[in-house]
């Protein structure tokens, strides 16, 4: 009984394997390009470009100068609290997350002479 089972597990499992290599064979298919595909890509990337440096700069780097500037402000009070409580200011986290959320606030100015566009 034990292997009859086995026996249909396997064939099920030959089978999906062969319906999926049939599949596959018949969706892929050799395409050649005419023309310069170099230059239609280079003329999409030019106009992408602008359009990708407007996002960037009007929702990406906000969005992470906002989150460094939470956790700034968040370590900062609980480097307070800590203080308080030992008598010790710990200074490396709260001038780490400074260090950054200057980085990130500024990297609009050069990040993109950096990357050519």
């Amino acid at each position: 009984m034990k292997g009859k089972i086995m026996k249909k597990n396997l064939s099920k499992t030959i089978c999906v394997i062969f319906v999926a290599l049939i599949a596959m064979s018949m969706m892929s298919i050799c395409a050649f390009a005419d023309g310069d595909v170099a230059g239609a890509i280079e003329g999409t990337w030019k106009s992408a470009s602008g359009q990708i440096k407007q996002v960037v700069n009007n929702v990406v780097f906000p969005v992470i100068d906002l989150i460094l500037a939470v956790f700034f402000f968040a370590k900062l009070g609980l480097a307070y609290f800590d203080y308080r409580k030992s008598g010790h200011f710990e200074w490396a986290p709260p001038a780490i997350l400074f260090a950054c959320l200057v980085f990130t606030l500024t990297a609009p100015m050069y990040v993109w002479t950096i990357i050519n566009i």
